[in-house]
């Protein structure tokens, strides 16, 4: 890869699909505070919580999903998913709803109903160009909150090394992450 992570080596900024492959990054903002841009139809869909920063909300939660769809007023729809203390516990759902901060898409206020929206920024995200899915996100929320996802139940320990020592980088809270018990 290059010095500042965002292609593998090949020509068109693709990786080969062998787990060895750098992955590639959509490149910062200039505040550091999310990525630069996201299409939201890419990121639509559900995604595994892979690791957390623990939350009363979420304390008990084992796998932990979420799935975003677009709603006809332009926000997004949000869908948090979880089985309380095992994957044998009770289901466990949440609905809220998530706006857009600006046209870069990678900054949202979520509103669960709690009386508050909080800040959801896209810190790392998947770089491949296309019009596939992105496969791996890390969300923060600054201050106290940090989320690494995946398009799968498992994430590559090396790409998840590498999302953490990112985060670390940039000052977020990583030292705080706890996996989160997945669906096989």
């Amino acid at each position: 890869g290059t010095t500042d992570g965002t292609t593998d080596g090949t020509t068109d900024g693709t990786t080969d699909g062998t787990t060895d492959a750098e992955p590639t990054f959509v490149e910062d903002a200039a505040d550091g505070m999310s990525v630069n841009s996201v299409d939201p139809q890419r990121y639509l869909g559900v995604w595994y919580e892979i690791a957390s920063t623990p939350s009363p909300q979420q304390a008990a939660c084992a796998g932990t999903t979420a799935e975003y769809s677009l709603r006809d007023d332009g926000d997004v729809r949000v869908i948090n998913r979880c089985y309380l203390d095992s994957l044998d516990g009770d289901f466990n759902e949440i609905e809220g709803s998530a706006s857009f901060v600006d046209d870069t898409y990678a900054r949202l206020l979520v509103d669960f109903g709690f009386g508050f929206e909080a800040p959801y920024n896209i810190v790392e995200l998947d770089g491949r160009d296309g019009d596939a899915e992105y496969e791996f996100a890390v969300v923060s929320s600054p201050g106290f909150a940090l989320w690494v996802l995946s398009r799968t139940p498992e994430m590559d320990p090396e790409l998840y090394d590498l999302l953490v020592d990112r985060a670390t980088d940039r000052g977020l809270p990583s030292d705080t992450l706890v996996a989160t018990v997945q669906v096989d």
